[in-house]
């Protein structure tokens, strides 16, 4: 629902997803971040940046995730990656190079707002234009919408537009316990390393996607 503005003097009463204590999390995060640590790094409130990052009028350290390693994947590498001639999409090695996909543990049970469905968006009085349009001036306005209304929650809970219909999150570190992720560090892989590109390229072949290793 772009070009909404949300309703004065309604209360808002998202549906929640209730993410237990020990569950396992992937990340596919730059390598200069550990495998548990928040982005503290506000996006520009009309560019660049991506669809859930805080902005300078309501900053807050930050990180996404999936409860998968494809899922991780995808959401960080497979962003306006066309297919070419073969069928296959080409993900640049000095793009991906960067990233590391990590594996992390919850410390703590987490409640974050449920967006997966047609009810839980119109609690926020959204629709599936929050979670798939690319106008991300407008979805970084409604997080802020939904943190100053919903003062209990600890993130969002979402379908992932690039591997459907599994769920994607956002946590809040603002909202979260101290400490609300456990590093797996034998859960790493480095994109940068050709033997742990050969893995993560063996999770994203079915969805017809390759990181060519650098030439010698």
């Amino acid at each position: 629902m772009p070009r909404q503005i949300p309703p004065e003097g309604v209360p808002m009463e998202p549906v929640c997803h209730s993410l237990p204590a020990g569950t396992v999390l992937w990340r596919c995060h730059e390598e200069r971040f550990g495998a548990g640590e928040f982005n503290p790094n506000v996006a520009h409130e009309f560019f660049k940046g991506s669809r859930f990052d805080p902005t300078e009028k309501d900053p807050y350290p930050y990180l996404y995730a999936a409860l998968d390693p494809v899922t991780a994947l995808s959401e960080v590498l497979l962003r306006s990656v066309e297919f070419g001639d073969d069928g296959v999409r080409l993900i640049p090695w000095a793009q991906a190079s960067r990233y590391v996909l990590s594996a992390v543990r919850t410390t703590a049970e987490l409640s974050l707002v449920d967006l997966t469905t047609a009810e839980g968006l119109a609690a926020v009085w959204q629709d599936d234009w929050l979670i798939d349009t690319e106008e991300y001036a407008g979805t970084r306005y409604w997080v802020r919408v939904i943190r100053e209304r919903c003062a209990g929650v600890q993130g969002l809970w979402w379908t992932s537009k690039r591997c459907r219909p599994r769920p994607a999150l956002q946590l809040f570190q603002d909202r979260c316990p101290g400490a609300p992720l456990d590093p797996r560090p034998r859960e790493c892989l480095r994109l940068a390393s050709a033997d742990d590109l050969r893995t993560v390229n063996r999770l994203l072949a079915p969805l017809r996607a390759v990181v060519p290793a650098p030439q010698d």
